[in-house]
């Protein structure tokens, strides 16, 4: 996240301070963490100006800031000072034509888009019309409905002020802009200037998004209709910017392309709290041909491990096709490594980097580019256990089918067929009756009705049970519940 961050600022020629904190602890070691963030702007591409950042130390428990590694400060006024001084004035232009550049999108149910941005020149004007000059170059004219004017203070006052006008150097949401999208130029139509595109990343995941027809569908979510979730999928578009959405062939069925797995995750999670039911397919990475090669999204993957747990990790991610590009020592007992490392490839990675590295393990990734697609086999090894029959899980039954693999459900549990109720042991999916009772008989004794000790069944978060299932397999969701089924129940 703060490389991401990090790489943005500087690629807008942003000029940073730098500010290292907690100086009043035991062990510290500010010269190497100033080296550490120095090859961090190096890697990222900052220019000269850039690398010449002033260097504040500071402790923010205490409340002091200083301006040499040595000295304890009094009081925070460094910091304030150096921001004074080091951090350019805001350029606008009241006098010019209007100039502002949307870099926010929102929706209002009764004015329609609404585009948020600072104004660079000129001012505007409630009810005025304006021209929307798009990245392609074409223009589009629209009306400012509704002119919101974002305050400096976050105290009693509220963020926005509805005003009649706003000029240069005003934040202000505009209401009204039919077509408007992130990067356009508002002008006034005789006065086109557009100012330079901005560059929005494309997505690099896409999923399938179904209308729930499971036997259970409709028992626990308000909104369960193909119309709830097409309007639902269309009103986030509007406002989110990395998100697309296609409608495929057939009732209930889009695409859903977004930025990486927890992007669509997040999105999964909302709708899953605003009441909706619905089922979602496993992530699939979006693929690009250039020159003929078939090129794949790339992560830059950093891990922060303990030294004995070193050879497990480099047997995942052997498996993961990741590629080594340094190992640095930290401490007597710790290991940083950076790998080169296939989006698809990181699905369900972090379990298992928690699992074997018994949950002290750390990482970070982000987006590195496209490169050519790596060979990757089959990530699960593991078939599932499925559901024969419509029912309620019975003890008798689990306790017998715990020999087979990992369950995922405990007794008591209602189930249909087609549902996955565990893991098997082996590679292939295997039809299970979770639900058999025990029959009587007529020398039943205190003995033979002894109750059955369970192990307890693996639970999984929404992000877990979709990076677990495979291609032909779904995760339903609704309010209350996750279920994992197979596309096809039957």
């Amino acid at each position: 996240q703060t490389r991401f961050v990090l790489r943005k600022a500087l690629a807008l020629g942003l000029r940073p301070i730098v500010v290292i904190n907690k100086m009043d602890r035991e062990h510290i070691r500010p010269s190497e963490v100033v080296d550490e963030v120095f090859n961090l702007f190096m890697e990222l591409g900052a220019t000269d100006e850039q690398l010449d950042f002033p260097i504040i130390y500071a402790s923010g428990r205490a409340g002091w800031a200083s301006l040499k590694m040595e000295e304890q400060g009094k009081d925070i006024a460094p910091i304030l000072d150096t921001i004074l001084s080091h951090v350019p004035a805001p350029q606008a232009e009241p006098d010019a034509p209007l100039q502002m550049q949307v870099t926010m999108l929102d929706y209002n149910n009764f004015l329609g888009h609404v585009g948020i941005g600072r104004i660079l020149a000129g001012n505007i004007s409630k009810g005025q019309t304006v021209a929307l000059i798009h990245p392609d170059g074409s223009t589009t004219q629209a009306k400012a409905a509704k002119i919101e004017r974002f305050l400096d203070s976050i105290g009693e006052k509220p963020l926005g002020d509805l005003v009649e006008s706003a000029t240069a150097g005003d934040i202000v949401s505009i209401a009204g802009l039919e077509g408007v999208d992130v990067g356009d130029t508002i002008c006034r139509p005789d006065a086109l200037k557009p100012l330079p595109p901005l560059t929005i990343d494309a997505p690099t995941m896409s999923m399938d998004f179904l209308v729930n027809d499971s036997p259970f569908s409709g028992r626990e979510g308000k909104f369960v209709t193909s119309r709830h979730l097409k309007n639902r999928l269309e009103k986030e578009a509007q406002t989110n910017v990395g998100l697309k959405v296609e409608q495929l062939e057939g009732e209930g069925k889009f695409k859903v392309y977004g930025r990486g797995e927890l992007h669509l995750t997040i999105l999964i999670e909302n709708m899953r709290r605003e009441g909706f039911e619905l089922a979602v397919s496993s992530p699939e990475v979006i693929y690009k041909e250039e020159n003929g090669k078939i090129l794949e999204p790339m992560e830059s993957l950093i891990l922060d491990i303990k030294s004995e747990y070193q050879g497990a990790v480099f047997t995942i991610l052997g498996t993961r096709a990741a590629q080594l590009e340094n190992m640095v020592t930290e401490g007597e007992d710790r290991l940083r490594l950076e790998y080169l490392i296939p989006s698809r490839a990181l699905i369900g990675f972090k379990n298992e980097l928690l699992t074997s590295t018994r949950g002290t393990g750390i990482m970070h990734h982000s987006f590195k580019g496209y490169y050519p697609k790596a060979d990757l086999a089959d990530l699960r090894h593991n078939g599932v256990l499925i559901a024969k029959e419509d029912g309620e899980t019975t003890p008798y039954a689990l306790y017998a089918l715990e020999n087979n693999g990992e369950l995922f459900l405990g007794p008591g549990e209602k189930v249909y067929a087609g549902q996955i109720v565990g893991q098997n042991s082996r590679a292939n999916d295997l039809v299970v009756n979770p639900c058999k009772a025990k029959h009587l008989s007529n020398m039943r004794s205190k003995a033979s009705d002894e109750s059955y000790v369970l192990t307890p069944p693996r639970q999984m978060s929404l992000e877990q049970a979709v990076e677990y299932i495979a291609p032909d397999e779904l995760v339903e969701i609704t309010p209350k519940s996750l279920r994992l089924r197979k596309k096809i129940l039957s």
